[in-house]
């Protein structure tokens, strides 16, 4: 590449005015200095810059218009300016109005005469804004890293600390790509000869299909699922789940086994208990066994029907609460009742299901004492299909029909306010039923404060006077 060449003869035809605006079109800014390196002169070619460097350059020492540690760069401008362009660019920060250092790379040209010296600078604030971003990204870019390191140590410190055996399977090549201590123990193996691995190995043949079958629904639903299998090795049961999980696009199964305990003490109970045992998890109503606080302990099978379930051990911890018709309510009221009065009878609510159906239940129940820890046992039976033996049920209520009958005697307000009264104290009284005479429960089952409770009792003459204790 040939270097640009101007001839002497058109340099000479251009004046100090068409020179002036070819400084400030080529420069952010120019000095003019004198050779003892006083501002004679200055051009700023863009208004921003203008605004931020000081109007009174002129007559200054250049020194005393930058930092501290640009000096021995102006200097070393100042002495290696030549006629012609001999240094590199030099960066020197310029000091603003408001003390702002400005970065400006200088060049300088010794020309005329008198020793003159012409610098031009170009601004530096938008590659030092860049920079600056970049500086700002790269310690972003830092950040995330350890912050994603130190995650992966706390998931590697659980993964390989959790008591439950979990595989992580890669869902297109059906190969174990983690495993952690407890599944290699439940395997029979060490986690480094189970990574890499085909998943399922080492189980019944039926065992095997009915695992190949939950991977691939889990996979076109999403949906987490549970099946039970046997080993090949000692005839073990397991209950294997899977839930997908997605990383880099990939589709991963998150597996977990979790062995079935076998009980030593179930084969010395008595003939008659064990079948009570197995008449209750035949049961056609749902059973099932929760802590003082409402947590399931064990259900039966009709339980994990009516709730769309697959497995017992995905309900175990659960709070029951989970599945009533009303949240926060329905399980506060048996349980209260239960702690005070031991027995619960007939209670009707309503059971969610897994996928959002719901059934009508009357729920019964007892408290047992478990050593130091109570536990409270629930019988829940499905009455939405139950035949009603109310001979009105075919027509309308008597309450209702008398007060039709009253149509034309007795203006509309006060049939509507009658029948609002008699609604009224129908479902306090229902409510103080279902709770056995507890007014908290039942003002909490109505949506009522005590207080306001306690008022329609005392309107309508239900449940004696209300006690100071109330």
């Amino acid at each position: 590449m040939c270097p640009l060449s101007v001839t002497h003869e058109a340099v000479d035809r251009i004046d100090g005015k068409v020179a002036a605006d070819l400084l400030r079109t080529i420069a952010d800014i120019a000095l003019v200095l004198d050779a003892k390196g006083s501002i004679i002169d200055c051009s700023v070619g863009s208004e921003a810059l203008s605004r931020e460097i000081c109007d009174d350059l002129r007559g200054r020492a250049w020194l005393d218009t930058v930092s501290q540690d640009s000096r021995p760069r102006v200097e070393a401008i100042l002495r290696e300016a030549e006629p012609h362009w001999a240094h590199e660019w030099r960066q020197v920060g310029h000091l603003g109005r408001q003390g702002k250092e400005i970065p400006i790379q200088y060049r300088a040209i010794r020309v005329g005469k008198r020793g003159q010296i012409l610098a031009i600078g170009r601004e530096l604030q938008a590659v030092a804004s860049l920079q600056q971003q970049l500086v700002d990204a790269q310690q972003a870019l830092e950040r995330d890293y350890w912050r994603f390191r130190q995650m992966e140590t706390r998931y590697r410190l659980l993964f390989q600390s959790v008591s439950e055996a979990v595989l992580i399977v890669d869902a297109g090549l059906r190969r174990v790509v983690e495993a952690n201590p407890a599944a290699a123990l439940v395997l029979g193996d060490t986690a480094t000869h189970i990574v890499g691995r085909p998943f399922p190995e080492g189980f019944e043949p039926e065992s095997s299909r009915a695992i190949e079958t939950l991977l691939a629904n889990v996979l076109s639903s999403g949906r987490v699922d549970s099946v039970s299998v046997q080993r090949l090795a000692d005839g073990g049961e397991l209950v294997v789940s899977a839930t997908l999980l997605r990383q880099d696009d990939a589709p991963l199964f998150v597996v977990r086994l979790c062995p079935l305990p076998t009980d030593p003490a179930a084969a010395v109970l008595p003939d008659n208990d064990a079948k009570l045992l197995k008449v209750v998890a035949a049961a056609p109503d749902s059973i099932l066994i929760t802590d003082s606080e409402g947590r399931i302990l064990a259900a039966n099978r009709a339980f994990l029907n009516q709730v769309e379930l697959a497995s017992e051990h995905l309900l175990r911890g659960q709070s029951l609460d989970r599945w009533l018709g009303r949240a926060g309510i329905d399980l506060n009221v048996l349980i209260s009742t239960l702690r005070q009065h031991g027995t619960l009878r007939l209670f009707k609510t309503t059971l969610r299901g897994q996928y959002g159906t719901t059934t009508e239940v009357e729920i019964s129940g007892a408290a047992v004492e478990h050593g130091d820890r109570p536990c409270f046992g629930f019988f829940i039976r499905d009455v939405g299909r139950r035949l009603s033996g109310d001979p009105s049920a075919g027509g309308l209520p008597v309450w209702v029909a008398q007060f039709t009958d009253r149509v034309g005697s007795a203006p509309l307000k006060d049939l509507v306010r009658e029948s609002t009264d008699l609604i009224e104290r129908l479902c306090i009284e229902a409510a103080l039923k279902l709770t056995n005479g507890n007014r908290a429960s039942a003002a909490e089952l109505l949506g009522l404060s005590r207080q306001s409770l306690y008022v329609k009792l005392a309107r309508y003459g239900i449940g004696g006077e209300v006690t100071e204790a109330d």
